[in-house]
């Protein structure tokens, strides 16, 4: 090991800093694309690989990133969700679960990543991050492509959703860069619409071939107000940025949200029929593709509302 540790300034500095950025991205999704090479047969996949990430902390990426993986999983798609904070890791926390192994052990070689992957009773699987390791953080160049090689273990999933942490760190950058989708959390807070833009930024800067920017609104009350929120955002990137930017949808303000968190039990099976719940649904068949029948109510408001333009 090199024992060399990140440091941004010096890696900007270095003029083939654009060439190894990319270079990583590829490199990571060519890896997950690859067989994960058990001895029994396996169909081969390419999973879809989802970043869910934020400027801010607090605007509900984690819980968007679970619900959202239970709602694929009930639409029969393999999903596995990992939390990629690494350093203040909560994805298995909301979920009420405790992991002997996370990923602590797999950046320090201990585990695999196959040996800490958790089966859940909400047809999902989760890859656990750690809390308190502040050194995770701020992996190393040969710590971050140790840990992108172990993701070929996870090729058998239908689709990949990565909880990343807040902000423009360089791993959540790697985690953004070699994704199909990122998925940009904000809410109608200025500060929040700020720093989705600031991330957004960060993507396109160095990244020329990155992936697909996909815009949600979190904690709306009106449509009114998630359209406007998104339309903000798309126009100042597609003004300053040259880039598009697609809104895929909004979530209502709920109360379920919260009480669902303390209970540590995802309001899309505790109360799927909520606002919140069937903002989620909409959310995911806009991502997958996949018809659903709804039993009118809220339900039709909110499929006649996706399906408009913004």
């Amino acid at each position: 090991m090199s024992g060399r540790r990140y440091n941004a300034r010096e890696d900007y500095m270095n003029p083939d800093y654009n060439i190894v950025r990319k270079d990583q991205a590829e490199r990571l999704r060519l890896i997950m694309r690859e067989n994960s090479g058990h001895s029994e047969p396996l169909q081969r996949h390419e999973p879809r690989i989802m970043t869910i990430s934020s400027g801010k902390g607090g605007v509900g990426k984690t819980n968007i990133a679970i619900n959202l993986a239970i709602a694929l999983a009930e639409a029969g798609k393999k999903v596995v969700v990992m939390d990629a904070d690494l350093g203040l890791a909560n994805v298995n926390v909301i979920l009420g679960i405790i992991p002997k192994y996370n990923l602590y052990h797999v950046i320090k070689k201990q585990k695999k990543l196959r040996d800490i992957i958790v089966n859940t009773q909400y047809g999902i699987q989760i890859i656990a991050g750690a809390s308190g390791f502040s050194q995770l953080a701020n992996l190393n160049e040969e710590e971050r492509a140790a840990f992108v090689e172990g993701l070929k273990d996870l090729s058998y999933a239908d689709y990949i959703i990565i909880d990343t942490a807040a902000g423009v760190s360089q791993n959540v950058l790697t985690f953004l860069k070699g994704a199909d989708d990122a998925i940009i959390i904000t809410t109608p807070e200025p500060t929040a619409i700020t720093d989705a833009y600031g991330i957004i930024k960060s993507i396109t800067t160095e990244s020329n071939n990155g992936p697909s920017i996909k815009l949600v609104v979190n904690r709306v009350r009106t449509v009114m107000e998630g359209k406007k929120v998104a339309e903000r955002v798309i126009n100042i990137a597609g003004q300053f940025l040259n880039v598009k930017v697609s809104n895929i949808g909004f979530i209502f303000e709920d109360s379920v949200v919260q009480r669902a968190v303390i209970k540590q039990d995802p309001f899309y099976r505790s109360a799927p029929n909520s606002k919140a719940a069937q903002s989620i649904k909409h959310l995911m068949t806009r991502l997958a593709k996949v018809e659903y029948s709804d039993s009118g109510g809220f339900g039709k408001f909110l499929r006649s509302v996706f399906r408009a333009k913004f």
